[in-house]
């Protein structure tokens, strides 16, 4: 239920819903704070809606009405009785479009299988029963309101994702508007902080929006580099689509018919950001130009012809794009992505149904994975037969018990308290999430070993996660037992859209040994943020490195790993350590922590290394390969004499090749010295580039033996199955 309606409906408003597909059943559910209880059974064989209620208001009958969608134009009588209950014999054709209010005095209740089963913070539009500008208008309203657009939103537990059921009849969302995206003419829906926008046709084109925007918030709009969470798939954009973003934003599956000329048009000039991520998507009719970006990582784009520049800074990966710009120092064309499966999403198929598409394994694809009418291989499931939708407020144990039971789990947009971990332990497993949602380690102290365990399985997946910390931990997310060992090269692991976050919120001390271990072979990452976090609602400085403790973002011990768009900042000792062979590697993002007080307390090889590398490849590696690497300095919470020797550390071995290494200084007096083994320079005379690192001249680093965590450090019942 919107904001809106909350605040027109009082308070006292809650839902409660009951769907049923074969035969009728009820649900009974009380809402948190209210005693009030009441139903909704949908049967079939009848095509009748049963709906039943606790008393509310002083005095006469309960009024029905009934509409379309939530936000419909109109709202019919369907009844008035003076009982708790009411039966609609003739309901619409389709179970879902039929939202019923029930009024008494003043006070309104909205009833809908759709909120039962999604729960409150997910909106659902449907043009067949709203104007164009409805869908608009609720969203940009709570951008206002509820404070996603400013700093407030950054740390809000608050999250929600707008989904659009398929136009119908020529109809479009467009309220129309002139324009780039940011101009008050375009009339853009804003997305804000922890907010998601999803299309439910089967392709792009069944849902057409007008303009996207994403609003800045620093430097009076010009700097984007702290607009994070947020993320829009599956639909048309028809007039403009300016993404405005930086990390943990991501823009799946779209087709935009229009662009500004800048992808982030915004400010002037003076405008930077430091993004990003987009795949999957077909620009129609003009070339982008991501503009005063730091960087991005575009995957399997089609882009119209043309020789144009498009925009960055430093480091700009560009891999199974059609179109992409020619190569040079910061520009990185990859032919081809390897090995890849689009992230699974919801859609509402020809049946009327809710179901999850699951897109299929592809090797050395080049463009998008959908054409105009198809869909792309892959297999559909049924939400309600295959998956638990998961609420906020539910528990690790009623998920943990769900997954045991065979479902996939469906996280609606929530903040999800845990007491133990989310145990993935089957093949083909699915965690999929909506809306940011976030798994936590709070309220309690209980859970010390991390968010997400999942088993050496094949073919698990898990997707549109934020994995935070209010507890000291081991993990947050750990793939696979210390000693896996199955080869997953027929259905390899998928970790999609994924962020862990240490610190930010939190007022008291926690510490976390590694924010992701990757211990299966055949695991594809595709698009990770992995951050310790360099501010928040607490003091920084000296305080946050003693507060917000967290040795590695990544260590991947794993064989045959490959990763896309790999972002990683702020951790304490090796951001990235990769142990395991024939890992992969396209395109990484990196600062080194702002704060760490001396250069004594920041020393790597047993203390002989100034720092610690941001990608650190073992001496015991043989082969392993990575292109489109950035590291930049900006040590400021220092005591002023802190650097590092190194940005990237690597074995002088014939199969380690490292491609496109670019650092700089962003801010604060300290260094990175060299950009790889001792070679390369400095950034205290700028940025330095290597186009090629490969089995050279620089100087290996020290071996030395590396503290993993073991099992040891959770309890047996957090053990997988065998």
């Amino acid at each position: 239920m919107s904001k809106k309606l909350i605040s027109v409906f009082t308070a006292f408003m809650f839902m409660l819903i009951l769907c049923s597909f074969v035969t009728p059943y009820s649900f009974n559910e009380k809402i948190q704070g209210n005693k009030t209880e009441r139903k909704i059974v949908y049967n079939k064989k009848k095509h009748s809606i049963t709906l039943t209620w606790s008393a509310f208001g002083s005095s006469g009958n309960y009024v029905i009405t009934r509409g379309g969608s939530r936000l419909a134009t109109d709202f019919v009588q369907v009844g008035s009785t003076s009982k708790l209950t009411f039966t609609d014999n003739k309901p619409n054709a389709d179970k879902y479009e039929n939202y019923y209010k029930v009024t008494r005095n003043d006070v309104t209740i909205v009833i809908s299988l759709e909120n039962q089963i999604f729960g409150d913070n997910m909106y659902f539009y449907d043009r067949k029963y709203e104007k164009a500008e409805t869908a608009r208008n609720e969203i940009n309203s709570q951008f206002s309101t509820i404070g996603l657009g400013g700093a407030n939103g950054e740390w809000t537990t608050k999250r929600q994702a707008y989904y659009f059921k398929a136009n119908v009849k020529g109809q479009t969302y467009d309220v129309g508007g002139s324009g780039s995206a940011s101009s008050a003419e375009a009339n853009s829906i804003e997305l804000g902080f922890y907010s998601h926008i999803g299309g439910l046709g089967k392709v792009p084109s069944d849902v057409k929006l007008g303009s996207i925007f994403t609003r800045p918030h620093l430097s009076g709009g010009a700097n984007a580099t702290c607009t994070f969470w947020r993320s829009v798939e599956n639909v048309e954009v028809m007039r403009d689509f300016s993404w405005t973003v930086s990390q943990s934003t991501s823009a799946r599956r779209l087709l935009i018919d229009s662009t500004s000329k800048y992808i982030s048009d915004i400010g002037n000039t003076n405008f930077w950001g430091s993004g990003g991520f987009i795949a999957d998507t077909h620009y129609t009719t003009s070339r982008p130009n991501w503009a005063g970006q730091q960087q991005w990582y575009t995957r399997n784009t089609i882009f119209p012809a043309g020789s144009g520049a498009m925009g960055g800074s430093y480091n700009m990966v560009w891999q199974g794009c059609v179109n992409p710009p020619q190569a040079d120092e910061k520009n990185s064309p990859v032919s081809t992505t390897p090995i890849v499966r689009e992230k699974p999403f919801l859609f509402i198929d020809k049946d009327g149904e809710y179901k999850v598409f699951v897109p299929a394994w592809q090797k050395d694809r080049v463009g998008v994975s959908w054409t105009a009418t198809d869909m792309g291989k892959g297999k559909i499931q049924d939400l309600i037969t295959d998956w638990y939708v998961a609420k906020e407020g539910v528990t690790d144990v009623e998920i943990n018990n769900a997954l045991k039971e065979g479902k996939n789990i469906f996280f609606t947009p929530g903040h999800y308290s845990l007491n133990a971990p989310i145990q993935v332990n089957r093949k083909d497993a699915i965690l999929l999430g909506a809306g940011i949602a976030s798994v936590t380690l709070e309220p309690t102290e209980k859970n010390t070993w991390g968010c997400i365990y999942a088993d050496d399985k094949d073919g698990i997946i898990i997707a549109g996660l934020l994995m935070d910390s209010f507890n000291s931990t081991t993990y947050q997310v750990r793939i696979g037992n210390e000693d896996s060992k199955a080869d997953h090269s027929a259905d390899p692991i998928l970790l999609t859209d994924i962020t862990c976050r240490v610190g930010g919120v939190q007022s008291k001390n926690i510490q976390i040994q590694v924010a992701m271990q990757i211990n299966s072979n055949n695991v594809v990452g595709d698009h990770f943020w992995l951050w310790r976090a360099d501010h928040g609602s607490q003091k920084g400085g000296d305080l946050r490195w003693v507060r917000d403790r967290c040795k590695n973002g990544l260590i991947v011990t794993g064989n045959d790993v490959t990763l896309y768009g790999l972002f990683v900042e702020h951790f304490q000792e090796y951001e990235v350590l990769w142990l395991g062979e024939r890992g992969r590697t396209y395109f990484f993002q990196n600062e080194p922590p702002y704060d760490a007080p001396n250069q004594a307390a920041w020393s790597s090889q047993g203390g002989k290394v100034d720092g610690y590398a941001a990608f650190k490849v073992a001496n015991t590696v043989k082969e392993h390969h990575t292109i489109g690497m950035g590291s930049y300095a900006v040590f400021t919470g220092t005591d002023g004499n802190v650097n590092k020797k190194n940005g990237f550390e690597v074995p002088n071995t014939p199969n380690v090749k490292l491609e496109k290494m670019c650092i700089t200084r962003f801010a604060g007096p300290g260094n990175i010295q060299n950009v790889i083994n001792g070679t390369g320079g400095s950034t205290a005379t700028g940025a330095k580039r290597v186009a090629v690192y490969n089995n050279d001249s620089g100087t290996q680093p020290f071996d030395e033996e590396f503290t993993l965590p073991n099992k040891e450090s959770y309890p047996s019942y957090v053990s997988m199955e065998k």
